[in-house]
């Protein structure tokens, strides 16, 4: 059984910097799609970033390029997005999730497998 277990969101000021980590176990799928995805009250969940490591690709929304960096690290199966210059329209509900597919875009469709979030609130 697939699990993903998110840590690392908080309140933090705008300009800010937080790093979400997202712990995987259960799966047998060798090297999937993982991502990170958001979602605001009143919003739809949109993809924020994500990394195809089969294809050694990784993919950002606009709103965060330059800003977030998603990581992984084998050794733990732990994946990690370094969010950097936060604004206050980055609060959400972050989730983890993971793909069966070995490329696999910012989509949410796209994935099979979610954590069940940490909380990212930024003031200004």
């Amino acid at each position: 059984q697939v699990q993903l277990a998110e840590s690392g969101g908080g309140s933090v000021q705008a300009g800010g910097s937080l790093r979400l980590s997202c712990a995987a176990s259960g799966y047998t799928y060798s090297r999937p799609c993982m991502g990170w995805f958001r979602q605001a009250p009143g919003k739809e969940r949109e993809g924020v970033a994500v990394i195809c490591p089969k294809f050694g690709s990784t993919n950002y929304a606009d709103s965060v390029k330059g800003r977030f960096t998603i990581s992984q690290d084998n050794t733990n199966n732990t994946l990690y997005l370094q969010m950097m210059s936060l604004k206050p329209e980055d609060t959400a509900m972050y989730y983890c999730a993971l793909a069966t597919s070995w490329y696999s875009g910012l989509d949410p469709h796209e994935y099979n497998f979610w954590g069940q979030g940490t909380q990212v609130t930024v003031s200004s």
